[in-house]
Formats: structure tokens, sequence, C-alpha cells
């Protein structure tokens, strides 16, 4: 048997696979899938396997070195701190401030939308802050599945995979359809003119052709080299920086500080449930965490990525926000043409053709850079066989993962001709905030425990205190839909976050310190982080719970039936070898 399988190994050395090819053994090769009665055998033993790969966690090793080998070839380290910190820039910056701020200003926080964009973006930092660590201590391409993977184990890594598989399939659909409904009004049509009308159930009745294209074109780009993706990213970005510009600048110049009174017309709880909602213009910096295989130096180029990208996305949004209930009362805001119609309001009727353009270059970079992050995200997940191994392959020419970039765009094709943006921006948030929320609760354990080092007294006192740290900030959360303006829930609620946190602070010692750059003031801030996204899931209303916990449910089943299996069967093979 070992005789031939070093002479299979000797061919294939010889005569190399071709990248395009559709045997089983590329989509199932393991061992509980060879044949019906090596499933059934599989099935019959579902309940330990579970047990198995709930309990198990990825050692680091594995993630950096083993399981890059299934790609078969490695992606081409060719990308800089300053690549990462445009990538962040057009991967942010898209038709969310252009769309979200009008409207929000006038419905939910006047003036104050301001502070609304403080609050979201501070949370937002707090996700930056851990996505940082992790990504300079764990440099691959899986991004927060496999940070999962090694703290919190196998089978939280798959419910975080199922819903980045979702972010990402739903999050390029949504831009897609955005673009179609840009592109309209900058050849002065309305927004559903260019769209196909049909007799179908509403919300699905408008098929979207344009959409599907401006993806294959993302998608094509994104395969032929990460370098040229790269180049073509910083020159649409530098064209929506002055565009962003203008709007700013402008803006102040035809200011008149008596619109922004009242200042908060809608009192705190606006500007809180807005900023739920505007939380959903700083999706998509997490793609640089996935860039660490291609990046040069990823222990100083990912911090300065990140950071610096996210730390100037927040300014601008906030001098964009400012800019807009300056130059016009909240209630005249128009909340599906905001910047256009003030700008016509000012006489400057021919700039909404320049903000089009500016939200249609944002939403350009946004599915550029979207095809690059989340094909890294899919390569990873399929080295680990969660889904079939096909799609981790890594072309020996263009140093970039065409099937699994196959995979998400076909995916968002099929999705962004039928469904409309409001149906994928809800349940795309929540899936957002549930990964930014579990990476938090990793960066605790990574911090707090090592295995085999850590007593089980700590790690009870670790288990004990991230459960009520968690629970209350879902308390918080419920206090604030019921009753904003009550203090009984509050008075219990916030304690317990703040005692929990305090307890692990106080009563745990840290078991691992970060080798290069780490998060500061820890527990607070993961803890705080942890807090934050929860609170803000809460704002999303019950329809995206309902949708969440429909599309959980159906990831359950995939995991039961393949995903179980196909991960314990990959496991065991590595200890045996």
């Amino acid at each position: 048997m070992s005789s031939c399988s070093s002479e299979t190994k000797n061919d294939e050395q010889i005569h190399p696979q071709s990248y395009f090819r559709w045997t089983k053994q590329d989509f199932f090769p393991e061992e509980s899938f060879q044949n019906w009665s090596n499933y059934r055998h599989a099935l019959s033993h579902t309940p330990l396997r579970f047990k198995d790969r709930l309990l198990a966690r990825s050692q680091y090793s594995d993630e950096t070195k083993k399981l890059r080998k299934q790609s078969e070839n490695d992606m081409k380290r060719c990308l800089t701190w300053w690549d990462l910190m445009w990538f962040g820039f057009g991967a942010v910056i898209g038709a969310g401030i252009f769309v979200l701020t009008g409207q929000q200003a006038h419905e939910n926080a006047g003036p104050a939308i301001v502070l609304s964009y403080v609050a979201s973006g501070f949370s937002a930092m707090l996700s930056v802050f851990c996505y940082t660590e992790f990504a300079v201590e764990i440099p691959v391409a899986g991004g927060s599945f496999a940070y999962l993977r090694v703290e919190l184990g196998d089978f939280a890594a798959f419910v975080t995979a199922g819903n980045i598989l979702l972010e990402c399939v739903l999050g390029s659909a949504a831009v897609a359809r955005a673009w179609t409904s840009y592109f309209a009004s900058l050849i002065n049509r309305e927004p559903d003119s260019l769209r196909i009308h049909t007799g179908l159930a509403d919300g699905y009745n408008l098929l979207d052709p344009i959409a599907v294209i401006v993806l294959v074109i993302a998608a094509t780009i994104a395969m032929s080299s990460t370098r040229n993706t790269s180049v073509l990213n910083w020159i649409a970005s530098a064209v929506n920086t002055l565009v962003i510009l203008f709007v700013i600048v402008t803006g102040f110049l035809n200011a008149d500080t008596s619109n922004m009174k009242p200042f908060a017309p809608y009192g705190v709880e606006g500007v809180f449930q807005a900023a739920a909602i505007v939380y959903f213009a700083y999706g998509g910096f997490d793609t640089i965490a996935t860039m660490a295989e291609e990046t040069k130096n990823p222990s100083r180029d990912i911090p300065l990525g990140l950071l610096g990208s996210m730390s100037i996305v927040t300014i601008i949004y906030c001098l964009m926000a400012l800019s807009l209930t300056m130059m016009q009362k909240y209630t005249d805001i128009d909340p599906n043409a905001a910047y256009s119609v003030a700008f016509e309001r000012v006489g400057m009727k021919w700039a909404k053709y320049l903000v089009a353009l500016g939200a249609l270059k944002g939403m350009t970079t946004v599915l550029l850079v979207g095809a690059l992050g989340q094909a890294r995200y899919i390569t990873h997940i399929a080295r680990a066989h969660m889904i079939p191994p096909w799609f981790a392959l890594v072309h020996p020419k263009t140093k970039t993962p065409i099937n699994a970039t196959l995979l998400v765009t076909i995916s968002s094709a099929c999705i962004a001709f039928f469904s409309s943006l409001d149906i994928l921006a809800r349940l795309l948030s929540l899936s957002t905030l549930f990964v930014f929320m579990m990476m938090a609760v990793a960066l605790l354990v990574r911090r707090y425990y090592v295995s085999g080092v850590t007593p089980r007294t700590s790690l009870l006192k670790l288990v004990v205190f991230l459960l009520i740290i968690i629970s209350s900030s879902i308390g918080i959360s419920a206090c604030w839909g019921l009753d904003p303006s009550g203090w009984v829930g509050y008075a219990v609620t916030i304690p317990l976050w703040f005692l929990s946190t305090l307890g692990i602070s106080v009563l745990l010692p840290q078991q691992r310190a970060p080798k290069v750059w780490g998060v500061p003031l820890v527990p607070w801030l993961p803890s705080l982080s942890i807090a934050a996204n929860l609170f803000l899931m809460g704002s999303l209303g019950y329809m995206a719970f309902v949708r969440f916990g429909i599309c959980t449910v159906i990831m359950l089943v995939y995991y039961v039936f393949f995903g179980l299996h196909a991960t314990y069967d990959m496991a065991h093979q590595q200890t045996q070898v």
C-alpha cells in the first residue's frame, strides 16, 4: 500500500495535475464519502464525532503550515501596508455613506447623525483591534474562521464560517444591486428603470442583469492578479477620495449653523437606532485580515493597514454627515437622494452627477476588494474540508484562488439577479455583527486560556464570566428595545457586565501575551466589543432574526450530513500523519 502511495506521489510530481479538474477525489476525498457503507457508518457515529469536533481546537501550525498545503500552490507575497490601507479604504467606503446618512438624519437622529457615526465607528474600531492581533499572530487567508478554529474549536468556527459565507454572498449581491441603482441615477434615469419588472413576489420581482455583469467583471479582475487588483483599487479609490473631499468642502462652504438646531430632535434613542443602521457602512474592513498570506511583512503591515484605514474612514464619515446636516435642515433632507438634493438647493444641481459618480466608484472598489477577500475566506474554509477542498486550490500561474472566487461570484450573481437591497442588507448586518462578537470572545479565550497550562478552575471561571458578559449584553439590548427610558433593567444588566469583566481582570491571570502587537486594555475592550455588537444586533428588527435563524438551521443540517464528517476525517488523517 505504501509503495502504491509513493508511486502515485511520484507520478503527480512528474505529471502535475491540471488546475481545472473534476474528479470525485477533488470534491469528496474523505474516507466517509468513498462509498455508501462508509457514509452510513459515519452517520451512525454522528454524536461521537460531534463531541470530538465540539471540543477540538486547531493548532497554530495546522493553520499556518499544514492546511496551506491543501491549496497545492502558495499565493504570491506582493502587498505592503500602503496596499492594505487602500484596500481598507476601498472595501469600506461604498454606497452606505451616501444612502444611509440622509435616511437616518431625516428619520432617526437629525443633526446628531454625526454622533451615530461616532458610536458605530467606535464599535467597529473595537472589532478592528481584535482582528489586528489575530492577523499578526496567525497570518493566514482564513481570517476570523482560522482564528476561531484555534481558540474556540471546530464547531464554533463552522457556525462562523456559515455566517462568513452568508456575508460574502449577500454582501456582494447587495452592493451589486445598489450599483445598478446609482448607475441609473448617473444617466438620469429612475433607480429601477434598468431592471426587468416581473410578476414575482414583492422584493423579488425586479430582475437585475446589470448587477450580474458587474459582479462577473470584478471577479475576473480579482482572479487575474492580486497586484493588478491593488493598482486598480488605488485608482478608483483616489477618484472616490476627490469626490468625497468635494462633498465635505462644498458642504461646509454652504453651511448654515442654524440647521444644527435642535441637535438631537429624536433624543438619545434616535441616535443609537441610527448607529445600528449606519454600522452597515463600516463593513468590509475584515477583508484586510484575509490578505495576510499575500502581505510581505504581516506583523508590521496589517496593523498599519487596518487601524490606519479605519481611523481615516471614521473621520471621513463624521465630516460627511456633519457637512450634510449643516448644509440642509434635517427635516428637509431627501432620504432617497440626500446629497444630490442638498446640492440642488444651494444652486449646484450638476453636483448630483458627481455624487452618483463617487458612490459608483466606491461600490466598484467594494466589489473589487470584496472579490479578493471573500475568495480567501472560502479558500481556507475549504482547506479545512468544511466545504469541498476543490475550492481551496490556488492557480499556479495567477497565484489566486480562482475556484473560490467563482463560488462566491456565481452565488452572489444568482441572488443579486432576484433579491432587493432591503432584504439583503438586514440579514447581512446581523451576520457581520455575529462574527465580530465571536471574534471578541475568541480574543478573551486566547489571552486567558492555554490548553495544558491553564488550571481547570481558572477555565471554569473564564467560562462563567464569559457567559455572564454575553447574557448581560443581551439583556442590555433587550432593555433598550423594550423600554429605552426605563432604568430598572439597566440597573441589573450593566453592573453584571461590569462585575464579570472586572472578575476576569482581577481573578484571572493572562496566560498568553501577544508577540508583536496586542489589543490594549484587555479584558475591557473585548468585553465592550461583545456588548456593542450584541446591542447593535438587537436593533435590527424581528424579521432579521427570523431569516438568520432559518439560515442557521440550514447550515446545521449541512454540518450534520457533510461538514462534520469531512472535518473529522481530515483532522484524524492529520493526526495519523
